[in-house]
């Protein structure tokens, strides 16, 4: 079954239900048994990157305060930003 059919069964309740007739009831039950351990994998995929998240930006927060404390600012950790250059150079800019 591809992802596509996956997607048109996921939206449209109908569609479903077709799909769901061409299946027993054994096979039914382990279908909802496997898409229930997919959600509750994701859901903790879901939960450990959002937590992520939030060290992430409870140390930055930390090292926000850090640098005020210092009085410093991020300009100070920084002296010069590099510069970009943008595209290619003109393909006549070497001859000349």
């Amino acid at each position: 079954m591809s992802s596509e059919t996956l997607e048109r069964i996921a939206r449209n309740k109908n569609v479903a239900r077709a799909a769901a007739r061409q299946l027993s009831m054994e096979q039914l039950n382990k279908l909802a048994e496997v898409i229930g351990e997919v959600i509750e994998q994701k859901q903790d995929e879901d939960k450990k990157r959002q937590e992520e998240e939030a060290l992430k930006e409870r140390k930055l927060a930390e090292i926000r305060e850090a640098i005020n404390d210092a009085g410093l600012s991020l300009d100070d950790l920084v002296s010069e930003q590099p510069k970009r250059r943008r595209g290619r150079p003109p393909k006549n800019a070497s001859k000349t």
